[in-house]
């Protein structure tokens, strides 16, 4: 995160990313994409929170860091019209379907990608409005140096968003497991485990940082989205590529029983699979924090 949002903790630096390949990166497209089209209410809250503690104050200059494939950009485009932005990610390959979105819905000329992995330099990119950073930063090797390299781009009371999530968004009813309820709640806490022990920030409150950095915390949200069943076809291919990769990371952290019903439920040949089951929901949280360069 740089590109991120890797609801695996794998390499999801919006930023997300430390020598990523082509594989690699279209996988984390396709659930940056799947995320961003599911849970587009708690972005358009989130974006609603930033346009209010911008009233006032014009948006000229936005900086995303850590794209990923663009969803947060093209989104803050439309909601500042008179912006542009300036996309940071490691992956060449993400920005360049960010391009082709923009491309596609005519906001080429407002936005400029930058390749640049943030453990390693600060590009240059002039002062800004409003930073954006959307499940990137926890992904930084130093996240204070990198606040504050955004705190010196941005022009004084610009606002930095900061998102993040202490767990990744669930789908199963609780009593599936064999002769154990509670698999997905497993499933989770290995995953959290496993994140937590790699990026000590996954799950933190950036707030004493973001204070350390020198900025003034706005606002401190906790968010979430519920979908109920039956969940719309979009929602349960984000179900299915985001418990294939449970699956494939967990194969040494779960029991037999747990995997055979992971295994079971990702084969859509039979009535169990995720594609046939109608009792399937989405619950998935955000934190948003909006600061302030005095």
């Amino acid at each position: 995160m740089t590109h991120t949002h890797d609801h695996q903790g794998h390499h999801h630096g919006h930023g997300h990313g430390h020598g990523t390949d082509a594989g690699t990166d279209e996988a984390l497209a396709e659930i940056l994409d799947l995320d961003a089209e599911v849970l587009r209410p708690l972005q358009t809250e989130m974006i609603d929170h930033v346009h209010t503690l911008a009233a006032g104050t014009p948006i000229r200059r936005v900086l995303d860091v850590g794209s990923g494939t663009g969803t947060g950009t093209l989104a803050l485009l439309q909601r500042f019209p008179d912006a542009e932005a300036i996309a940071l990610d490691s992956s060449v390959e993400m920005l360049r379907r960010l391009e082709a979105k923009a491309h596609d819905l005519g906001l080429a000329g407002r936005v400029r990608t930058v390749a640049a992995d943030l453990d390693t330099t600060w590009p240059s990119v002039g002062t800004v409005d409003l930073a954006w950073a959307s499940a990137s930063l926890h992904h930084m090797a130093d996240p204070a140096r990198v606040l504050a390299a955004m705190f010196t781009a941005l022009r004084p009371g610009g606002l930095l968003a900061v998102v993040e999530l202490d767990s990744f968004p669930r789908f199963l009813p609780h009593d599936l497991g064999i002769g154990r309820p509670g698999l997905e709640e497993r499933c989770q806490a290995a995953v959290t485990a496993a994140n937590t022990a790699a990026m000590p920030m996954f799950g933190a409150d950036w707030t004493p940082l973001l204070r350390q950095a020198g900025f003034t915390v706005e606002l401190s949200r906790h968010l979430t989205a519920d979908i109920p069943a039956p969940i719309p076809a979009a929602a349960r291919r984000y179900a299915e590529t985001i418990l294939r990769r449970t699956r494939a990371r967990l194969t040494d952290h779960l029991s037999p029983e747990d995997l055979t019903t992971l295994d079971t439920l990702l084969d859509n040949t039979t009535p169990a699979g995720i594609v046939h089951r109608d009792d399937l929901t989405v619950h998935a949280t955000r934190f948003l924090w909006v600061a302030r360069r005095p």
